[in-house]
């Protein structure tokens, strides 16, 4: 479902003084966020996905997509790596696309009743790497709308800079699926659900196998994928 006031990325045409003042789209994907969302709706076959054409698809026509910055960091695992760097490679052979990369630290976490230590890992620097840009693109003037793709209200603070600084800037927030926010939907200019747009991710899959690589070695779809 669109949320409550998601108007302008469904509703009637828009006036043509408005055409003007919001055609320039960038897309600032939260991988972490992202990725879990779909793990948990056990949506594992749309991680091979066309990442520019699907969010193309939730633009208005009139809208421009300028860019779609990917914000993520390499996983410890060899065979996660490999999975990723392959949809990092299909999906650069859209211009549009770029991926910025944070980093991953292993943590010791011990417990204070039994003294049992394990371990966990954690994401550093993704998170600010993205609202960093957010805001440097409206203050350089690159976009008229910004999309945020995460359901993490830690990117409010951006939102409320962004605002400070452009009143008449457009954020919408995109909530992965499995992934929402109430503090992200009030502060948004817009609003949308992806678990809604199921059909949109189906139709959007990259070919299981890509040819026209820049290395002439074909990009191929995991199997763990499939």
């Amino acid at each position: 479902m669109l949320g409550s006031h998601c108007s302008e990325l469904a509703g009637s045409p828009l006036t043509g003084a408005h055409f003007f003042m919001a055609n320039r789209v960038i897309i600032y994907i939260d991988g972490l966020n992202f990725y879990n969302g779909l793990r948990d709706a056990g949506w594992k076959k749309y991680y091979w996905l066309d990442l520019p054409a699907f969010f193309s698809k939730l633009i208005k026509p009139h809208q421009i997509l300028q860019g779609v910055s990917y914000f993520s960091c390499i996983p410890f695992q060899k065979e996660r790596q490999d999975r990723q760097a392959q949809l990092f490679l299909a999906n650069k052979l859209d211009p549009r696309f770029t991926v910025h990369f944070g980093a991953l630290y292993r943590k010791r976490i011990s417990c204070n009743k039994c003294q049992f230590v394990t371990s966990t890992f954690v994401e550093k620097e993704s998170d600010v790497r993205l609202a960093s840009h957010m805001i440097s693109d409206v203050v350089n003037n690159k976009c008229d709308v910004s999309i945020l793709v995460s359901g993490d209200r830690d990117f409010l603070p951006t939102i409320e800079t962004i605002k400070g600084l452009k009143p008449t800037h457009k954020i919408f927030t995109f909530f992965p699926p499995h992934r929402t926010s109430g503090y992200l939907k009030r502060v948004s200019d817009r609003y949308v659900d992806l678990g809604l747009h199921e059909q949109k991710f189906a139709s959007s899959l990259l070919p299981h196998q890509i040819l026209n690589s820049p290395n002439n070695i074909p990009i191929l779809r995991p199997q763990k994928w499939s």
